[in-house]
């Protein structure tokens, strides 16, 4: 029979210890504060603590933390008091939080910690978290700088480490849950794989992004470099690696913010910044080029974009933005950049954003104004067949709500690829009234179809019969003319253009409700919605 404390603690013992004080102190030695010299050192930078990025990402007290007590294993290297002290969380903080409402997952390598390299139990806690996550169907926002693998967690029986399942397991989130990566500082080798492996990453200038750092590369014998010439900021812009380039830390959590709102739902509707000049932003002459970024502003609501991978293939615009307070993805043609014709990266670049949409659940625009895919020997040694065949594919394979506006060029592949692969493949495909569709470049197709008789003539007359000939096929080609037999489903005033696409978005999404499909981003995922 269990003894009462009352009866059997005599009157002038200690009080039972409870634990709570060291509790207290092991906490107190997580924190920022226990190390205010690396902290000030690291703020003498520019720089934010790991701590300080989360707690300014995540609603304030909704961050439960898994494993801060744990600490490198070098046990058999160093005293425990001393892991306990340099070691906290063994470099890596995570746990579940809410970002706006929203339940999300959060991990950040710590920099401050053996330079934010991974640790084996550290590997341990981001599996455990990435498969709460995965259980959870949670978005996760993933603050990668790091140096890499640690080489010196001798606790622990290994030979290779190649049996670690973080990385298999990241993968493996790709479409359960939207996946965002911070890359600040140095991040390489398996810190880079995690970035690089989200749906999106956003970097901030200082940033070095690489395969590997300076160590593995002078121990392959490749020679000696700096970390800041390996994989800088605008190298990993241009070549599509990064996704949004910010000023800074505090930049990038407000952009991570923005990011997530995209994926939750539909926003009290907005109004667009000024729909009507939408009427007046084409130029008159369509041989001359525009830039197609005051479009995407003027039909989407105030201050709701964000400009993807800006800085590669910029003959493709994407962003996501809102539309009525609709979430969408929008992709378009940028005439000041090689005519707007679609090249390998372009393809590239298009396919990718449409499988982000797919993945995330948001309803895709399609913004059309391209002569086709770009032609020629040099473009194919660049792998064009494979890239646009995978971008049809892509637009092809959609089952969120996709809507095609044709600003004013529409011309072969390149059109359809455009719109999902063919003008019905939309939802709604619908045009401006300046806007020609055709099978290929109107001259160009003049020019080829008449070639025997163009050949016979002389010069004079030969430019004199190319533009008649252009000009009547132009008139057919117009899109009233393409609408009259119903290959485009509408033509309309360039200023109802929001006002369309929210209603058809609506429609489409209430409608996917009504059938039980899932909608994740205000646009839907799952099955095949009818098309």
């Amino acid at each position: 029979m269990m003894a009462r404390v009352s009866d059997e603690t005599p009157p002038h013992a200690d009080p039972p210890a409870t634990g709570l004080d060291e509790l207290v102190a092991r906490r107190f030695l997580t924190t920022d504060a226990a190390r205010p010299e690396k902290v000030a050192a690291w703020h003498a930078q520019g720089r934010r603590t790991a701590r300080e990025n989360i707690a300014d990402l995540v609603d304030p007290g909704s961050f439960v933390e898994y494993g801060r007590f744990v600490t490198a294993a070098q046990e058999q290297r160093r005293h425990l008091a001393e892991l306990v002290t340099d070691t906290p969380a063994d470099g890596i903080i995570g746990g579940t939080a809410t970002v706006g409402g929203m339940p999300v997952a959060v991990l950040s390598y710590d920099y401050l910690v053996m330079a934010g390299t991974q640790g084996m139990r550290g590997h341990r806690k981001s599996d455990r978290l990435i498969e709460v996550a995965s259980r959870m169907g949670l978005p996760m926002v993933f603050f990668t700088e790091g140096g890499g693998g640690r080489p010196g967690d001798v606790d622990i029986p290994l030979v290779s480490a190649l049996d670690v399942g973080s990385f298999a397991l990241w993968g493996e989130l790709e479409g359960a849950a939207p996946r965002i990566a911070v890359v600040s500082g140095r991040c390489f080798a398996g810190n880079a794989v995690l970035a690089g492996g989200a749906d999106l990453r956003v970097a901030t200038p200082e940033a070095n992004l690489g395969m590997a750092g300076p160590a593995m590369i002078a121990g392959g014998g490749l020679g000696h470099f700096a970390p800041e010439e390996i994989g800088p900021v605008s190298e990993q812009a241009a070549n599509g690696v990064l996704d949004v380039v910010v000023d800074d830390e505090a930049e990038a959590v407000a952009t991570v913010r923005r990011l997530l709102a995209y994926t939750g739902e539909p926003m009290t509707p907005g109004e667009p910044a000024d729909a009507a000049a939408l009427r007046d932003l084409l130029p008159d002459n369509d041989r001359e080029a525009f830039d197609v970024h005051p479009v995407i502003e003027a039909l989407a609501d105030e201050d709701s974009i964000t400009w993807l991978r800006a800085a590669w293939a910029p003959e493709l615009v994407t962003a996501f933005a809102r539309v009525h307070g609709i979430a969408v993805g929008v992709l378009a043609n940028q005439s000041t950049s090689l005519a707007g014709a679609l090249t390998a990266a372009a393809s590239e670049k298009a396919a990718d954003f449409l499988a982000l949409c797919e993945r995330w659940g948001l309803p895709v625009v399609s913004l059309v104004d391209t002569p086709g895919f770009m032609v020629g020997p040099e473009a194919e040694r660049s792998g064009l067949v494979r890239h646009a065949s995978a971008m049809v594919g892509a637009g092809a394979r959609l089952t969120v709500p996709l809507v095609g506006v044709v600003l004013r060029r529409g011309y072969g592949l390149g059109a359809q690829a455009m719109l999902g692969g063919s003008t019905h493949r939309p939802l709604l495909t619908v045009a401006w009234p300046q806007a020609h569709l055709g099978p290929m470049g109107l001259e160009g197709a003049v020019r080829l179809s008449m070639a025997r008789e163009l050949a016979a003539m002389d010069e004079a007359e030969r430019e004199e019969t190319v533009t008649e000939q252009t000009a009547l096929l132009r008139k057919h080609a117009h899109a009233l003319n393409v609408a009259r037999v119903f290959e485009i489903d509408d033509v309309i005033d360039p200023a109802e253009t929001p006002a369309v696409i929210a209603a058809t978005l609506r429609t489409a999404l209430a409608s996917r409700r009504d059938s039980g499909l899932s909608s994740r981003a205000g646009g839907g995922g799952g099955a095949a919605p009818p098309r």
